[in-house]
């Protein structure tokens, strides 16, 4: 089933979905037509990060246009309530994409399996084989893994934050929950899983904590409760297990954080607290909260493209 989404209202249909499958195409990619010409050097489309024939485990990988030796790399996840398995052709690529490639980033746009396909950690475990395949695949696509960093949009917001916590932590315990951080996806299990820097766009930090501020109700099931397949009340640990702010220290990576004061799908006290937790802990930290932002809708100005790309640059050079 294809859903492209032009308006929130389209979105609201989408994460309240009364049945829940992954989808094939399109997705919430930040509002925008999926299909977009980027200036490239080279492109690789369904490149399986995890050697098997699955295409939820594929990604796309974009070279700038302007040809160098290697490229510093970013990863950036889609946004889809994590209902989608197969939206990397639309992860903001006309946005935060182009933007990467002109300032000189290689990006790769992986698939992950969808919550219709395996609960969580499964999707953390895709981007952590995606990191580690990045590693394991550098001379091929010209990547330099010196610096590494993951980008998302709202529950790519999520994976991307979430990888940062955890990055250099395998498996820990939540209260009752143990849980694998790490998992066995993909061939280059002795490649690091460890990230240099993150972009948080929009994403849900704090699933415990969904009611922080005014959004739109999802009915019995909300995207977290199908993701866990629990409800908060039952099994609260596991909620915890899922938010990235569980796991911050002060050895997690830089992290920039965007998000709108009018986003009704994911509150933006969700970044707020991100913001202020990774501060507590000594992580440094940037936030930019928009005003008239949305869910996507208002965020994607050159300005707040230009300020993630000079955080990114900064920590490169070490002045962050």
């Amino acid at each position: 089933m294809k859903k492209t989404i032009f308006a929130a209202a389209l979105c609201a249909a989408l994460f309240s979905t009364a049945t829940l499958t992954a989808q094939p195409n399109g997705g919430f990619g930040g509002f925008q037509m999926p299909q977009v010409n980027l200036e490239t050097s080279q492109e690789w489309k369904d490149v399986n990060y995890a050697g098997d024939q699955n295409a939820y485990h594929t990604c796309d990988i974009y070279l700038p246009k302007k040809q160098q030796a290697t490229y510093p790399v970013v990863i950036h996840i889609y946004g889809s309530a994590w209902f989608s398995n197969n939206s990397k052709g639309a992860a903001d690529l006309g946005t935060i994409v182009k933007t990467l490639l002109d300032a000189g980033y290689a990006v790769v746009c992986p698939n992950h399996r969808s919550s219709a396909d395996a609960k969580w950690p499964a999707q953390l475990h895709d981007i952590k084989a995606v990191i580690r395949f990045v590693r394991g695949e550098a001379e091929k696509y010209h990547f330099d893994t010196s610096f590494i960093a993951t980008s998302g949009f709202s529950s790519g917001g999520h994976l991307s934050s979430t990888a940062a916590t955890t990055s250099g932590t395998r498996q820990t315990s939540v209260g009752t929950v143990d849980i694998d951080l790490e998992g066995a996806v993909g061939p280059y299990l002795s490649q690091p899983s460890t990230l240099n820097a993150a972009c948080d766009w929009s994403g849900p930090i704090d699933l415990t904590d969904m009611d922080c501020g005014e959004h739109m109700q999802f009915g019995d099931r909300s995207p977290e409760d199908i993701l866990l397949d629990s409800k908060l009340s039952e099994a609260p640990d596991k909620y915890l297990s899922l938010s990235a702010i569980t796991y911050i220290d002060k050895n997690d990576p830089p992290i920039i954080i965007f998000h709108g004061e009018k986003d009704n799908v994911v509150p933006c006290c969700q970044g707020r607290k991100f913001f202020e937790a990774l501060k507590a802990a000594g992580v440094t930290t940037e936030a930019t909260f928009v005003p008239e932002g949305g869910h996507g809708m208002g965020m994607y100005d050159e300005a707040n493209l230009q300020k993630m790309v000079r955080f990114l640059n900064a920590v490169r050079q070490g002045s962050k």
